[in-house]
């Protein structure tokens, strides 16, 4: 019956582990599975059937063979096996049993008889060998004592891990707070800055009229009293020199200020956009990162209620 079968498929955790490690919680990590051929339990028969096996820790699971399927597309085991053997405490040896020449045995002192299984290949055997034999090694307060201590490293990072989001959400908001506060300030002062040019165009303006109405009164009192050479000669001296476009000059000079802070002003408006529209953006970002987390924790939750509920049917069976 052994030569005419099919090869098994047997797989050890760490060439999964490669594959699919973003994918699989730590408590769904078996360290062994695959198919092997078992002998019934307790009574003696010369009959052996085809089951798949898992070792998870220090037991060893076991379901019809269709279920290999199922595990290597789900990628985590059923919590429903069809039977379960603790492996705490126990001796594993190989041993050749009638026409299985890669067959082992399980004993222990609680057992009823042994329990007899069989791979199909020497390599094979060997694995299974030494995975059940280290399993063997683990007893179940250990294997409690590695538990507690798993969730409370669990524990301890999704804190940490909410902590770091606090501090990132919370230094965020302050460097937005302190950059729409300094653009603020900037657009006040190029504000202040404008008004004090604007104040000072409007004297100029004004100076400007009185100059021209003081020129234009000039002029009329000229065009009514006849001025003779020398009173002419005098006035011309004493006149300033082109007060005209000295005040264009300075209209012309005060002109180009305002449009240079008008300018300042509005790249400081455009700034001050920017930085809203950033603050805005990293708000949706902080509020999609925030959802994650959550959805994450969930998760995780119901990761320990499921690990939770194995135990508890293990320790059952």
């Amino acid at each position: 019956m052994f030569s005419s079968s099919k090869s098994s498929s047997f797989y050890s955790w760490t060439s999964m582990e490669q594959a699919d490690s973003d994918v699989l919680d730590i408590s769904t990590k078996v360290q062994l599975y695959g198919v092997l051929w078992k002998r019934p339990f307790g009574r003696p028969s010369a009959k052996w059937s085809r089951r798949f096996f898992i070792i998870k820790d220090s037991f060893l699971l076991y379901y019809a063979e269709n279920e290999k399927r199922n595990f290597e597309t789900n990628k985590y085991f059923n919590i429903h096996p069809k039977g379960v053997i603790p492996l705490g405490g126990c001796v594993v040896e190989p041993k050749e049993d009638q026409g299985m020449p890669f067959a082992m045995v399980i004993n222990h002192e609680d057992f009823t008889g042994e329990i007899a299984l069989a791979a199909e290949s020497e390599p094979e055997q060997s694995q299974w060998l030494e995975m059940l034999q280290e399993s063997g090694k683990v007893t179940w307060k250990n294997a409690q004592l590695g538990e507690a201590m798993i969730e409370s490293l669990e524990a301890q990072g999704l804190q940490l891990a909410k902590e770091k989001q606090e501090y990132l959400d919370k230094l965020m908001e302050e460097t937005e707070e302190l950059s729409l506060q300094r653009e603020q300030k900037e657009l006040e002062r190029l504000n202040q800055l404008l008004e004090e040019e604007k104040q000072k165009f409007e004297e100029v303006v004004v100076e400007l009229r009185t100059e021209q109405e003081q020129i234009k009164l000039d002029r009329g009192l000229a065009g009514a009293e006849p001025v003779t050479p020398v009173q002419a000669s005098s006035a011309n001296s004493q006149r300033p020199e082109a007060p005209e476009e000295q005040l264009q000059g300075n209209l012309r000079h005060i002109e180009e200020q305002m449009m240079s802070v008008l300018r300042e002003k509005q790249q400081a408006e455009e700034r001050l956009k920017e930085n809203e529209q950033r603050a805005l953006v990293l708000q949706e970002e902080r509020e999609f990162y925030s959802s994650q987390a959550r959805t994450l924790q969930q998760s995780l939750s119901q990761l320990t209620v499921d690990k939770q509920q194995t135990e508890a049917e293990l320790k059952v069976s």
